[in-house]
């Protein structure tokens, strides 16, 4: 919530920033260059520790294969990022290189604030190892304005022994379907264990939808991406009758979770928890089960499924040297040794050359994911357009709506048209 609220804040802030500051352009370098001859480029990022220290190392790599390139590091906490990013951006003075999140990409893009990377793809930056939905993580309209750092995908995360215990096989098929989650739910139901932990809204709300062809938001993002509110009616009433039976935790039962400690999959109550791949590491190594990932239930899983970039490195439009900002970007993305340092925190990588190589690197977990999102590459559809402006609002609205049908206040029909109505309004703005 804390997050949402950030971004919202400070998406607006932008807005203004980027209004009264028109056109954008190169009046001011993001890099400089020195009477040696050396070109020093700055790079910006946010991250914990490990992740500075990391990113630290792979700098210290790149400078000492390219002598004549020396760059500065500037990181920070995410609130303290996009706080310090945001002036910056107005006042064309972005770093050289930025790192991106998928919620900032359009409008950072779309305020002319950073560079169109397609005339650097198969010069400074080589793509021969990436699917094509790998690197159009980064388009918008017809420019690619971020490089993908590694990708995630949807999937349920399951414990083995719980499925065992409630009488059925330890593995679950990928080709399973709803109704497959209804009954195995039911089992879990009869024994006192939850089978998951919630689907979260805005997340599992458009994979069913575009599981059924239609997605959340409308290409344009001028209002919702489905014209049949009984998809709605379907998926929330499946949702609350999990609820009801017990085979999924109450909203009241949901607020007490405070930490992954407390996830029921951590403390034995519950069989699995449907969430993004990057998150099951952590929850592996804190539940100290033997976990595993399973797709989405189907039918339409490749239609729902897509890969969802982690974030992204961009380069500044201001910046004067971004031939040599889209070398290190590269460098970033294929360099085998530097990402024997990275070990895929920031997403699993695209190049195939580089997951081959790491896998025997990584942890088992770890291990696990590359797995996973390695099958979700060939069974997934392109991710589409960004999420619009409003979508943060569309999505709390969408959060309370759930809840409220998760408590019996309102029904799945009058939920959908409420919705509708509230959603097309915030949107349509």
């Amino acid at each position: 919530m804390r997050r949402k609220s950030v971004l919202v804040a400070w998406g607006l802030i932008l807005v203004l920033l980027l209004a009264a500051c028109s056109g954008g352009g190169s009046s001011s370098s993001g890099g400089s260059g020195s009477e040696d001859g050396k070109v020093t480029l700055r790079m910006a990022w946010w991250g914990d520790q490990p992740r500075n220290d990391y990113t630290a190392k792979v700098i210290e790599m790149y400078e000492e294969q390219n002598p004549d390139v020396n760059i500065e590091a500037e990181y920070a906490s995410w609130d303290d990022y996009w706080q310090k990013l945001s002036p910056q951006a107005a006042a064309n003075e972005l770093p050289d290189i930025v790192q991106m999140d998928v919620s900032y990409l359009a409008q950072y893009a779309q305020g002319n604030k950073l560079a169109d990377l397609t005339p650097y793809l198969g010069e400074q930056i080589d793509t021969s190892n990436m699917t094509e939905d790998y690197v159009n993580g980064g388009k918008i309209n017809d420019g690619i304005y971020g490089m993908n750092t590694g990708v995630n995908a949807v999937g349920f995360h399951y414990n083995p022994d719980l499925l065992e215990e409630i009488g059925l096989d330890r593995e679950i098929p990928e080709e399973w379907t709803w109704e497959d989650y209804q009954s195995m739910s039911d089992k879990a139901a009869a024994k006192g264990i939850y089978f998951d932990t919630h689907l979260k809204p805005d997340v599992f709300f458009d994979y069913y939808l575009r599981s059924n062809g239609a997605r959340l938001y409308a290409e344009d993002g001028s209002g919702l991406g489905y014209k049949d509110d009984q998809l709605f009616v379907d998926y929330f009433d499946m949702i609350a009758k999990q609820v009801e039976k017990g085979s999924t935790p109450t909203p009241d039962v949901l607020a007490q979770i405070t930490g992954i400690e407390d996830d029921p999959v951590v403390k034995g109550e519950g069989v699995g928890i449907f969430q993004w791949s990057n998150q099951f590491v952590g929850l592996k190594q804190v539940a100290e089960k033997p976990l595993e990932i399973a797709p989405m239930p189907g039918p339409g899983t490749s239609d729902g499924l897509y890969l969802k970039p982690g974030m992204f490195f961009s380069v500044s439009q201001n910046s004067e040297h971004k031939e040599a900002a889209a070398d290190f970007l590269n460098f970033f993305m294929n360099d085998i040794e530097a990402n024997k340092l990275i070990l895929g925190d920031r997403g699993v990588p695209g190049s195939s050359e580089v997951k081959e190589a790491l896998m025997s690197e990584v942890s088992e977990a770890q291990a696990q994911v590359f797995e996973y999102v390695a099958w979700a590459e060939q069974n997934s559809s392109p991710m589409g357009a960004p999420d619009p402006a409003g979508a943060g609002e569309v999505i709390e609205l969408l959060d309370t709506i759930s809840e409220q049908i998760s408590y019996g206040q309102v029904t799945p029909e009058e939920a959908a048209k409420s919705f509708r109505s509230q959603a097309e309004g915030m949107l349509g703005q």
